[in-house]
């Protein structure tokens, strides 16, 4: 993808009550592009901003915080979870025998089988973990 718009960018407390508000956030973002994938969006969302609360340093350390940035071009749609990775050396995995009716274990299969394209990487300032929904 050569140039993305922003549609926005915010930065919310690395709490489970974070994730709705998170939710809502970029509904209403996509509510104004009027994106047919919507709602797969928000459901890995969900899955990568719960990730961030659970499993990273942000999640663990008081005052942690998670940033949602959404950008979309020519019908794709870009949605980075940055935080501030695992200072254990945790990284994002996707769990093969991840059951689909299960309650846990299964966010970055959904993920994978959601989204035209993801993936993760290291910064300085911690990980980011992206997906793309359309150009399938």
């Amino acid at each position: 993808m050569s140039t993305l718009g922003l549609l926005g960018q915010v930065e919310l407390p690395a709490q489970v009550a974070s994730v709705p508000q998170a939710r809502s956030y970029v509904r209403d973002l996509l509510d104004g592009v009027g994106h047919p994938y919507a709602d797969d969006a928000l459901l890995l969302l969900t899955e990568l901003v719960t990730n961030s609360v659970r499993h990273s340093d942000s999640g663990h350390a008081p005052g942690g915080r998670v940033i949602i940035a959404v950008a979309h071009h020519n019908g794709t749609l870009h949605i980075d979870v940055i935080d501030a990775g695992s200072s254990t050396g945790q990284r994002p995995r996707v769990c093969p025998d991840a059951d689909p009716d299960s309650g846990g274990g299964r966010g970055l299969w959904l993920v994978q089988q959601l989204s035209s394209d993801w993936g993760w990487y290291e910064t300085s300032a911690g990980r980011v973990v992206w997906f793309q929904l359309g150009g399938r």
